[in-house]
């Protein structure tokens, strides 16, 4: 068999890398970030405007500002990760620190007595969503991945598993993979593993059976993700009259995720010919979208302001490449050039995610302080796998349809001002994306924070907190394993702004 050492080996495959709802979603959501004074009151500018990552609720925000404005923040997150599988609880906790946003608004008066009162213009840059977090599920199940496997093969001629004379086992991983799909790729695996059999052994056989015998084996599952979600806003907006403000945005979003995964397993009966597998997976995606927003805010008099916003879908385009690998004690002796050296190239694929609605109400206090309210409604069933003409997508669309349902989201914010301090606190509720929310509980949130204005500056520290009850499965396909896990995020921003 060729020795692969020095060099990485990669074919395009034609068909879908089995993408998901959970890629969907992935994409769909959009975590609270941004300015420190907007993590700080929970995200619920929709009717304030006047800070940077407000851009993000209502574009009209922009025209509010009274004065030129530049802002950068940077954000700790820390996450911790309750897992429980089986009768087995393990905690995980991971941490990472990055600038989280950074940005800038123009205004211009007008000079005449025309209904335009100024313009503002403004860009900003919001990570969204950030994807490092890692958890262990460790304990006992009745459900060993040799059924992941079975559920690949069934169906699956014995014939193109097989290595053929001269052939190295890389190459036909590969072949596979492009000319048969990913189901016969995953049964390969499983076969060349010595983790499932054919039932009868000619290459016509389409039927298996496992090597391991249990009543119930021993997991350790380990999953490390990275990477982000970003947002690149141009926005333009402007204030009519005295109590007008509309505005608009354009988006252009970046994505970069990998995510890494390692499952061992043992504790077969003795009699059983498969004693220990070990199962990795990596996954690397990345690609861009687009999306814009509209927005207006009205002042319906000194205290009392309403907004609302419209946020288009957001149309990705993404690519992915995967690498595997597996080892068991009957697996074939070259099993470990199959590495993840050995990479799978797919065809770029799309997303469209579900536009969004937003209504907003804020009471303003004079100098003294305000509270603001925002709901927002985004209908996730409506989320698309593209191009619909693919088999596999239309199932899976199919599928979103009939599981995932309307969203509504509740952000709370207030601030009050002593001086120069400003005292600010938030709280955020968002309902499961899914219709039968035992697989992705609700989102609850609280956050708090002070400022300080030094007159032509602000120093601005957020602390937030958000807790969600996640089912994650170790496969995105095959079998149902998974872990309970109980996620809390944490984290605390710095901000800095400058007017000018």
């Amino acid at each position: 068999m060729k020795r692969i050492s020095t060099f990485i080996m990669v074919l395009a495959c034609t068909f879908a890398s089995a993408q998901t709802i959970d890629d969907v979603l992935r994409y769909s959501s959009e975590n609270l970030q941004g300015t420190a004074r907007f993590q700080a009151m929970g995200g619920a500018f929709g009717a304030l405007g006047g800070d940077l990552s407000a851009l993000n609720i209502n574009p009209a925000g922009s025209a509010v500002f009274n004065f030129s404005e530049i802002g950068i923040t940077v954000s700790n997150y820390h996450t911790g990760n309750d897992a429980l599988f089986g009768n087995t609880l393990t905690n995980t906790t991971s941490n990472s620190l990055d600038f989280n946003q950074v940005g800038g608004v123009f205004v211009f008066n007008s000079s005449n007595d025309g209904p335009w009162k100024k313009i503002a213009l403004a860009f900003n840059y919001d990570m969204v969503q950030n994807f490092d977090n890692e958890y262990i599920a460790s304990g006992n199940t009745s459900i060993g991945v040799d059924n992941y496997f079975l559920n690949f093969a069934q169906g699956e001629p014995l014939g193109p598993l097989r290595t053929q004379e001269g052939e190295f086992i890389e190459d036909a991983y590969l072949d596979i993979g492009a000319n048969l799909g990913y189901s016969a790729q995953q049964a390969f695996l499983g076969f060349q593993a010595g983790i499932i059999e054919p039932v009868d052994d000619n290459d016509q056989n389409t039927s298996y059976f496992s090597n391991a015998q249990y009543a119930n084996v021993n997991q350790r599952y380990l999953q490390n993700t990275s990477g982000y979600n970003s947002k690149f806003t141009l926005n333009f907006a402007g204030q009519y009259e005295d109590n007008l403000y509309l505005g608009a945005t354009v988006n252009f979003h970046n994505v970069l995720y990998d995510r890494i995964s390692y499952l061992d397993e043992d504790g077969y009966d003795a009699e059983s010919p498969v004693q220990f597998t070990s199962f990795d997976n990596f996954l690397h995606t990345e690609g861009y979208g687009f999306s814009f927003s509209l927005g207006a805010i009205a002042k319906l008099n000194q205290s009392i302001r309403v907004g609302g916003s419209y946020q288009s879908p957001t149309w990705y385009t993404l690519t992915d490449d995967t690498s595997q690998r597996i080892n068991s004690n009957l697996a074939v002796p070259d099993i470990d050039f199959i590495n993840f050296g050995i990479v799978n190239l797919y065809d770029e694929y799309r997303i469209k995610t579900p536009e969004k609605f937003t209504g907003s109400v804020a009471l303003v206090f004079g100098q003294d302080g305000l509270i603001s309210l925002d709901y927002s409604y985004q209908d996730m069933s409506k989320a698309e796998l593209r191009p619909t003409s693919d088999p596999s997508f239309t199932a899976e669309n199919d599928f979103i349809a009939s599981t995932l349902g309307a969203v509504n989201s509740y952000r709370l914010g207030g601030e009050y001002r002593i001086e120069e301090v400003s005292l600010r606190a938030g709280y955020r509720f968002e309902e499961s994306p899914y219709a039968d929310s035992d697989f992705v509980g609700d989102l609850n949130g609280f956050s708090a924070g002070i400022g300080y204005n030094f007159g032509a500056s602000r120093l601005d520290l957020a602390y937030s907190r958000t807790e969600q009850d996640v089912n994650s499965y170790f496969f995105d396909g095959g079998i149902n394993s998974a872990a309970l896990i109980n996620r809390i995020n944490t984290n605390i921003a710095l901000g800095y702004t400058l007017k000018f």
